[in-house]
């Protein structure tokens, strides 16, 4: 299916705090570090077809536990690597028919944070 047609409703949850070893050195895997995630999902199903029940909606408290989850099992050396990888991950996980993410971390010491974007569909 084309997301491009049909609704265009979307989720999106704003900078969520996770947890992951990641860069490009060990010492810099070594422990955990604090990123940041704004994920946005556009549902299978339009808002209208939810009849006001959660069985029926994407949830998105269980997208965010899937998303620390994923992340704290993982130890990778680039974001880019982390963020195509949670993205596959939510495709297979929900019925979403695209997903968005923003993910950001905060180790350069001029800047405000560095961020990689990844904008994945589900196959048709």
């Amino acid at each position: 299916m084309d997301v491009t047609s049909g609704p265009a409703d979307e989720i999106q949850v704003d900078e969520l705090e996770v947890y992951a070893r990641v860069g490009v050195t060990e010492n810099e895997r070594a422990k955990p570090q604090r990123l940041t995630l704004t994920i946005t999902v556009w549902p299978v199903e339009p808002f209208e077809k939810l009849q006001d029940d959660i069985a029926n909606a994407t949830n998105y408290s269980a997208i965010c536990v899937t998303v620390r989850d994923f992340a704290a099992e993982r130890s990778d050396r680039l974001i880019e690597t982390l963020a195509a990888e949670l993205a596959a991950k939510l495709l297979h996980t929900f019925a979403i028919r695209k997903v968005r993410l923003e993910l950001r971390k905060f180790v350069l010491p001029d800047a405000k944070y560095v961020a990689v974007i990844v904008t994945r569909r589900a196959a048709d």
